[in-house]
């Protein structure tokens, strides 16, 4: 029984594994999510969480700067933890992340999972806002009031020796539906 062993080490010698959660963690907080094994993700979540709640820091909040620099030395990444992170979760007290698994993955069959920050899920688009931007129509807030299409008139009957038009339906016999009455 594993009491009081407090980490997964991962295969990994000691700076290595830390190398590896400072990728990681830089990764998560570029992208907001990231595909990685189940046992990485579960490692990942309290890394990135404590870096989280330092950002959320309103005193001393150039030490706080200072203390993630260690781990993350991407300025543009810190920038962004501090600037749109810390804001995002200054009224919640923790459990910034969340791990979807994935199932085992094709090659090796280790358990694979999805780390995401939470307020980045997937938002998809309502169907009348789908069907507008494939026919490039502007939203319907944007769009302007348009007078009633005129109904199409029905087309003449061709005659027998005349070729099909687009739109025209086969001659031949009847369906036995119609044929019966």
């Amino acid at each position: 029984m594993r009491h009081r062993v407090g980490f997964r080490k991962l295969g990994r010698v000691t700076p290595h594994r830390t190398a590896l959660l400072r990728n990681l963690a830089t990764a998560l907080f570029e992208r907001e999510r990231i595909r990685t094994t189940l046992m990485k993700a579960k490692e990942l979540r309290p890394y990135a969480e404590k870096l989280i709640t330092l950002a959320k820091r309103d005193l001393n909040r150039l030490h706080a700067r200072r203390l993630v620099l260690r781990d993350i030395q991407d300025p543009t990444v810190v920038k962004k933890l501090f600037d749109s992170l810390g804001s995002r979760y200054a009224t919640r007290n923790g459990g910034y992340t969340r791990i979807l698994r994935l199932g085992p993955r094709k090659g090796d069959g280790a358990e694979m999972a999805i780390v995401e920050l939470l307020g980045s899920e997937y938002q998809p688009k309502k169907k009348d806002e789908k069907e507008k931007a494939r026919k490039g129509e502007p939203a319907k807030s944007e769009a302007a009031p348009k007078a009633k299409a005129e109904p199409k008139a029905k087309a003449e009957p061709r005659a027998k020796g005349e070729p099909r038009v687009k739109g025209d339906k086969p001659r031949g016999k009847k369906p036995k539906a119609e044929a019966a009455e």
